[in-house]
């Protein structure tokens, strides 16, 4: 059961190449990498400050955003295509 302050999964998709080894500045999210150049960070965000934190984090690096998705409750299979 998802409660108000359980964390969500997110799918964050930039525009460029991020290395594995930032993956411990975002909390641990997984960093991945698609055709076209597109970074995934992928994970669970404890909750919208955390998000906005992370966000802050990227604008940063100065890697265009392309897309935040929230894809379910971390630790579930919900979301998008699931």
């Amino acid at each position: 059961m998802d409660t108000p302050h359980a964390p969500t999964s997110y799918e964050i998709r930039l525009q460029g190449r991020l290395d594995e080894r930032w993956a411990a500045w975002f909390d641990g999210m997984t960093v991945s990498h698609e055709p076209g150049g597109v970074t995934v960070l992928a994970g669970p965000v404890a909750d919208q400050a955390a998000l906005h934190g992370l966000l802050a984090r990227l604008r940063d690096l100065g890697l265009p955003l392309v897309s935040v998705t929230p894809v379910g409750p971390a630790g579930s299979d919900e979301g998008p295509g699931r």
